[in-house]
């Protein structure tokens, strides 16, 4: 199917003058998103509410609409979920992307419309493969299989015309059918919940299959390449997928992950970073090797940005495109056609690029340690984490970290629950690369550590394999988009990680 490539790469260009627009015009591209959306839900219930007909740009919206996090949509949802419609979106809503709602024990449920699926999800899909085959214009990609190693879906019990599922298993269920296709596994594999026997299932089933590219996360794709050298007796995952170039991944950063990739993989492939949410599309990379991703201002989210400094506050400020700096963190609304308004997304990004707007996540308003003043977010932990096993020749497979607070005997500092696949031959030298690496990323960090007056030298633990699974299995948060929290303001996690780890924690 080689000779179908120059085919499907001129297709894919063709998409680029559509690009380029609202790539050249982000701004005009965000406020006729704005416009669309409120002239479509006017007569909804929540747009009678707000008078949407009387809001005619961007200020009169912000200053009509609140700011809502999800316990104050809530309520809306649930009475989509038990069948009214018209409710948040002016077109009937039967699917629910069931999101983990890491910042709390509870599951949230994200309205998916068709509208979100094909002018936001599915639109931003090709869109990413045409800004891939610019620079990989030969490429092979689409003349084999995509493996997704995605979520599960369940019928909502509430209202026999609703589903719910993992966002990805949503996408499956409503791809269209030739995306069937070129894709692997089947989907009575993709969807099943239990994710031990999925892997297993998963292994088995595209082993001989020619596979192209992979999209998922990264910690269950290590487990499923691991599983597949296991079955295949081979050495590297080129072997059992020669044709393998592309994996794409999101949801967690990919720094600490990246060499065990390299080395498992066996060759030179290209990874690719999307941010691709319940919520919506963001943003992906279009240029390999960036620090940044495109932000996808033309696909039906309207998008507004709070300086992390705004949250908590009664009346926080937002500010858009426009007024935004490099380097500073925000946290986004957005509002869009799955019918959340002005909803604070909870994830904190940094824009890396003003012409044309590309951005990074720094990590979650929730997640991340400030119990000194130290500021640290995750993206300065996955930094120093890369940087500690450079030095060390350590590999992580996951992290967390909390603070420990002043106490008689001792001054504060931050304690680090590590599950190495290859542990340094010394912990103390690891603690050591780590706590240098995070005074260079973070300048707060380094003043609270002058001295070890604020802050003490991080306290740094080996845990054994599996207790991380473990504890996510406890909290019914085994697999698909679930994954361990990087940094908490709080020791709740981390008591939580040692009391399940109790009869194989060990300290070095």
């Amino acid at each position: 199917m080689k000779f179908l490539s120059p085919a499907i790469s001129s297709l894919a260009r063709l998409r680029l003058w559509r690009i380029d627009g609202w790539k050249s015009h982000p701004i005009t591209a965000q406020r006729e998103v704005l416009q669309n959306l409120v002239t479509a839900a006017q007569y909804t219930e929540f747009g009678r509410k707000y008078q949407f007909n009387k809001l005619f740009n961007i200020r009169s919206f912000k200053q009509a609409v609140p700011i809502h996090e999800y316990e104050d949509m809530k309520p809306y949802i649930d009475r989509i979920m038990n069948g009214e419609q018209n409710v948040l979106w002016n077109t009937p809503v039967t699917w629910f992307a069931k999101s983990s709602g890491t910042t709390s024990s509870k599951s949230k449920f994200i309205p998916v419309t068709d509208e979100s699926l094909e002018d936001c999800h599915y639109k931003a899909a090709k869109d990413v493969l045409s800004l891939y085959y610019v620079f990989n214009p030969e490429s092979d990609l689409l003349t084999g299989k995509g493996l997704v190693i995605g979520g599960s879906h369940t019928i909502n019990p509430l209202n026999e015309d609703a589903n719910y599922g993992d966002l990805s298993a949503v996408l499956l269920q409503n791809s269209p059918f030739w995306g069937h296709w070129i894709r692997t596994p089947d989907l009575s594999i993709a969807l099943m919940d239990e994710w031990e026997s999925k892997i297993e299932k998963l292994a088995e089933s595209t082993i001989k299959e020619n596979v192209t590219s992979i999209s998922g996360v990264p910690t269950w794709t290590l487990i499923l390449f691991r599983r597949i050298l296991e079955l295949t007796g081979k050495s590297t995952i080129s072997e059992v997928w020669p044709s393998l170039e592309l994996y794409m991944h999101g949801g967690v950063s990919f720094t600490p992950y990246k060499q065990q990739f390299d080395e498992l993989i066996g060759k030179k492939i290209n990874y690719l970073e999307m941010y691709n949410a319940s919520e919506g599309f963001f943003a992906a990379q279009d240029i390999p090797g960036n620090d940044g991703m495109l932000l996808f201002t033309d696909h039906g989210i309207f998008m507004e940005f709070m300086p992390v400094e705004e949250y908590g506050k009664e009346n926080p400020k937002t500010i858009g495109l426009g007024d935004v700096e490099l380097g500073k963190h925000y946290a986004p609304v957005i509002s869009t056609n799955g019918g959340l308004w002005r909803y604070l997304l909870g994830d904190t990004i940094e824009f890396t690029s003003l012409a044309p707007f590309r951005i990074k996540v720094s990590g979650r308003l929730k997640h991340y340690i400030n119990a000194f003043g130290e500021e640290l977010m995750v993206a300065n932990a996955d930094k120093a984490i890369a940087e500690a096993c450079e030095a060390t020749g350590a590999i992580v497979n996951d992290y967390t970290a909390a603070p420990v607070y002043f106490g008689e005997t001792g001054n504060g500092a931050h304690e680090w629950l590590i599950e190495f696949e290859r542990a340094p031959d010394n912990l103390e030298t690891f603690t050591m690369h780590l706590d240098a690496s995070l005074k260079a990323v973070n300048s707060d960090y380094e003043a609270k550590r002058h001295k070890s007056i604020a802050l003490g030298l991080p306290i740094v633990h080996s845990i054994n394999k599996g207790v991380f699974t473990q504890w996510l299995k406890t909290r019914g948060k085994l697999g698909g988009q679930h994954k361990v929290p990087r940094l908490s303001n709080n020791r709740v996690y981390v008591e939580e990680i040692k009391e399940i780890g109790a009869n194989v924690f060990k300290i070095q």
